[in-house]
């Protein structure tokens, strides 16, 4: 399988892919953007998919779906697999989501990293629900803010995997990259932080170069 190209589509990282299934004609352009475009609206309007998780998906042959990426929950793995394969033009979907592990620390980082970054005051207008979380109380972290999470759309996606965290998604510029980092950096009892956010005003300015 070959990589040919990523773009962003609501948070989804869209992963073009083209070979690996026999002689089956490449997706034009136009059958890629409104199959692309599909396939977001589906996923990110699925209940179970949240600040907590991160699905990118790519095309690969003339008509098959490759999902990837972690699931905080089971469900999620198998709802995104169901509505992508509903797509008008997908015959096959090959669903490689990595579901992650149950873990009463990695929810206690989820709820300490998601207060750090969205309660941050430069930080604060990429949180959907506006002013301090609400959603790092003790009795919810105790009854599992994976199973609760927060809701709306959120720019930064948080995932966590046995004491490590990678944030997903786009920022506007570089220092609130820089920032939020920082932020996931400074929590008790993260191991490490891969900070893969991408900032949207330095990829603006790389393009027009």
């Amino acid at each position: 399988m070959k990589h040919v190209g990523v773009s962003m589509f609501g948070g989804l990282a869209l992963l073009i892919a083209t070979g690996g299934l026999g002689a089956a004609p490449e997706l034009s352009p136009e059958e890629i953007t409104r199959m692309a475009r599909q396939i977001q609206q589906q996923i990110v309007n699925l209940s179970e998919y949240g600040v907590f998780d991160d699905i990118s998906f790519g095309f690969q042959g003339s008509s098959s779906v490759i999902l990837r990426g972690q699931a905080s929950r089971p469900r999620l793995r198998k709802s995104a697999e169901r509505v992508v394969s509903r797509i008008e033009g997908v015959e096959d979907v090959i669903n490689e989501i990595e579901v992650l592990p149950v873990s009463g620390n990695d929810d206690r980082i989820r709820a300490q990293v998601y207060a750090r970054i969205y309660g941050h005051p430069t930080l604060s207008r990429y949180n959907p629900n506006r002013g301090t979380p609400r959603w790092v109380s003790p009795s919810r972290v105790a009854s599992g803010i994976t199973n609760d999470p927060p809701r709306g759309s959120h720019a930064i996606h948080i995932i966590v995997k046995n004491g490590t965290v990678r944030l997903e998604g786009v920022v506007n510029t570089a220092g609130d990259k820089v920032v939020a980092g920082m932020q996931a950096n400074s929590t008790p009892g993260a191991f490490a932080v891969s900070n893969d956010l991408v900032a949207a005003k330095e990829t603006l300015k790389e393009k027009k170069k």
